[in-house]
């Protein structure tokens, strides 16, 4: 088939939606589409949602899976050997006969926020992990040292909900209990006592959903200064520093690029502490980045690299038009 008929497909396979990008060999953006989470962890429809999302994305460029020339699909939850099992379910598309690349969900955010240098990232947003890429090419998790920063949304305000039913208030807290009562939809502290006695809510993928729904409140009362929020904010913040950290031991660069991904490291109160703590305490210089391109877009990258195509300058920006 010729070349300029192939096409790419990057997938970017969250906790809570999935990001399809089509390309082709040159890194034009045929089409993109969005569709549910990816995650069976998250939503036990998760293959439908990545099947219907790349059926779309073909018809909105006008191809057929015949001339899918790779995949590459970074997908949440996608940790151990074992997951395979329903990771590779996701993209079994009648047609769909190309080679096709499962990774973590991290790896193709790292692709697209250090367009595969080396450096580190660290995400925060439904789910928290943080991923470096060596001078040799390999990757290494915190997870491999068995080191987790309890910095995920839901987490967040677990913590917060702990908090606030052990009585760890003061008046500086009192417009986030408020929010807080007002999210669960009960109307004073010990109907949410109640609640939390009876676990909250008994479908643990609801439960972590609704929890995770109040972590915007949270980081944004920790900038107005709720010291509860701060409190619990910063201690995820430190867990978020000994982790880069970690990594950065394996690094021999003189000046580490980090790149923050992911809704809570993107909020001002994480954003702005994380960025302060990275400057001292570890003999390493680290350098606060944007990400270049999005992690559906590093996806692509992903597979051109296994592919053998050239990243070349002009590949870099018709994908950054995305």
């Amino acid at each position: 088939m010729p070349a300029n008929q192939e096409v790419i497909i990057g997938i970017d396979g969250g906790g809570t939606r999935t990001r399809i990008l089509v390309t082709d060999l040159s890194g034009n953006v045929l089409s993109y589409v969005e569709k549910g989470a990816a995650s069976y962890h998250k939503d036990i429809h998760a293959a439908d949602n990545v099947r219907l999302a790349l059926l779309d994305s073909l018809k909105e460029a006008g191809k057929e899976p015949h001339q899918v020339k790779a995949i590459a699909a970074g997908i949440a939850g996608y940790d151990t050997e074992s997951d395979l099992a329903w990771v590779e379910q996701l993209t079994e598309v009648e047609g769909l006969h190309c080679p096709k690349w499962h990774v973590n969900d991290a790896v193709v955010a790292h692709y697209g926020a250090l367009l595969a240098k080396p450096g580190i990232i660290a995400i925060s947003g439904t789910g928290s992990i943080i991923l470096a890429r060596l001078e040799d090419g390999s990757f290494v998790r915190n997870y491999d040292f068995r080191h987790y920063a309890a910095s995920a949304a839901r987490l967040l305000a677990y913590d917060a909900a702990f908090e606030v039913l052990a009585g760890h208030t003061d008046d500086s807290d009192s417009e986030l209990v408020a929010q807080l009562l007002q999210h669960w939809g009960v109307q004073s502290f010990h109907e949410f006592l109640l609640l939390g006695r009876s676990g909250f809510l008994e479908d643990r993928r609801e439960r972590d959903r609704k929890f995770g729904q109040f972590a915007p409140a949270l980081t944004c009362a920790a900038s107005q200064n709720s010291a509860l929020a701060k409190r619990v904010c910063d201690r995820a913040v430190g867990q978020l520093k000994t982790g880069i950290e970690l990594l950065a031991a394996l690094l021999e660069l003189d000046a580490i690029p980090v790149s923050l991904i992911g809704s809570v490291l993107n909020s001002p109160y994480f954003a702005r502490h994380l960025s302060e703590q990275l400057q001292s305490g570890s003999g390493k210089t680290f350098s606060v980045v944007k990400p270049h391109v999005s992690p559906v877009t590093g996806s692509v990258l992903l597979a051109m690299e296994r592919l053998q195509l050239t990243l070349d300058e002009s590949i870099i920006r018709n994908l950054q038009k995305h």
